[in-house]
């Protein structure tokens, strides 16, 4: 019994897990996915594929590192590639660039240089960059509760009381209100789902690489995805007395984001704020045996992977407004994280401060997105200014 009992912890700890991360956060990757060009079924098709990655992924760390290891999807990524917009080539374009991202992830695996160069990019100008593209997606919510009150407001409402009586759940409950709102606003209109469509699909996308779906792409995505989803993951799991396997997580999130990119699928990489879900002492007292809450959580995104088209299906009847608040309030957190730490450090506020005006002021030139340029200007100002102080020094 004390066996059953200890192991059920870790379970339901796993469970939890999987269901914050998706409930929280598939809605932005749907936005991201149909802002680059995907038809309804092919997000679908991505939304499904990289939940079957991310499951799988689990499982296989988890189960051989016999560590509590998650893996998630690139929410930064995805609130990225729906600031980025169509690029030239359009959808196969940017599948093209998932794959070029899941080379860039695989060569940190086997060549550990990059991975360096990575790391030096200032966490400052990485993160200003990450908070001006999660802007116009975090002011949604409000320009929604203005253009549709009576759809928008009770996801806020639901979302802030759950903030403060249930933190963890204040996002996929504001989900649930937002399914209250559909399922009325079906009742009302007649509405319906054809059963068909709830059913999950593959559709495979022939990639096509251009400069813009490297540049514009590839590269910001991949960096973000480092920068706010691997580096922080892997410090979460420290703080637990845990050292991930680095080159193993990374071999095997790049090629998972390879083998969900045709599919429409666009970043894995390891867990980071859920990742304290399985790994605390909430999920067991003996730090040995938190592992099988990563197995439990990847079992759990395989089940959430079959209902995946159930989910897009309930975001297409939406209202509109509804989907889009609702994922703007599950980026509130990482956009008062990403300004926290774009200008903690006076001496890098300035180049900070440019990087995150050009990536939130959506400029795009010569068919490459803001976001690229935002890291580019955030740079030179560094550089310019830190040059300046060497010389007076």
């Amino acid at each position: 019994m004390t066996s059953t009992a200890s192991l059920a912890r870790p379970l339901v700890s796993g469970v939890v897990t999987a269901l914050v991360g998706f409930t929280s956060t598939f809605a932005v990757v749907l936005t991201g996915l149909g802002a680059l060009g995907a038809t309804p079924t092919q997000a679908a098709s991505g939304l499904l594929a990289i939940t079957v990655v991310i499951g799988v992924g689990c499982i296989v760390l988890a189960w051989r590192y016999r560590m509590p290891i998650t893996l998630a999807w690139s929410t930064p990524g995805a609130a990225l590639l729906a600031a980025t917009g169509t690029i030239e080539g359009g959808w196969p374009a940017a599948v093209g660039g998932f794959l070029v991202c899941a080379a860039l992830i695989l060569a940190t695996a086997l060549f550990p240089p990059l991975g360096a160069l990575i790391a030096r990019i200032p966490p400052s100008i990485a993160q200003a960059m990450l908070a001006g593209v999660l802007l116009p997606l975090c002011v949604a919510p409000f320009a929604g509760l203005v253009s549709d009150p009576w759809g928008v407001a009770p996801v806020l409402i639901v979302w802030l009381v759950a903030s403060r009586l249930l933190p963890r759940w204040a996002v996929p409950l504001a989900f649930v209100a937002a399914t209250v709102v559909i399922s009325v606003e079906l009742a009302r209109t007649g509405g319906g789902v054809d059963a068909a469509a709830l059913l999950p699909r593959l559709e495979f996308t022939a990639p096509v690489l251009t400069f813009g779906s490297v540049i514009a792409v590839a590269v910001p995505l991949f960096v973000v995805t480092m920068a706010s989803q691997n580096v922080p993951g892997v410090a979460v799991m420290r703080s637990f007395g845990y050292t991930v396997p680095w080159r193993p997580s990374m071999l095997v999130t790049g090629l998972g984001t390879a083998a969900a990119a045709t599919a429409g699928g666009h970043a894995a990489n390891l867990a980071a704020i859920s990742a304290a879900i399985a790994a605390g002492p909430d999920s067991h007292p003996d730090p040995k045996r938190r592992w099988v809450a990563g197995v439990s959580a990847g079992g759990t995104y395989l089940v959430l992977a079959a209902l995946s088209s159930a989910f897009v299906a309930l975001v297409l009847l939406a209202p509109a407004g509804v989907i889009p608040a609702v994922a703007g309030v599950a980026l509130f957190g990482a956009f008062g994280a990403a300004v926290q730490q774009a200008i903690d450090d006076p001496g890098e506020r300035l180049p900070a401060v440019v990087t995150f005006l050009v990536a939130a002021s959506g400029v795009a030139v010569a068919g490459v997105s803001a976001a690229f340029w935002a890291l580019l200007a955030g740079l030179v100002v560094r550089a310019v200014l830190h040059a300046g102080r060497r010389r007076a020094a």
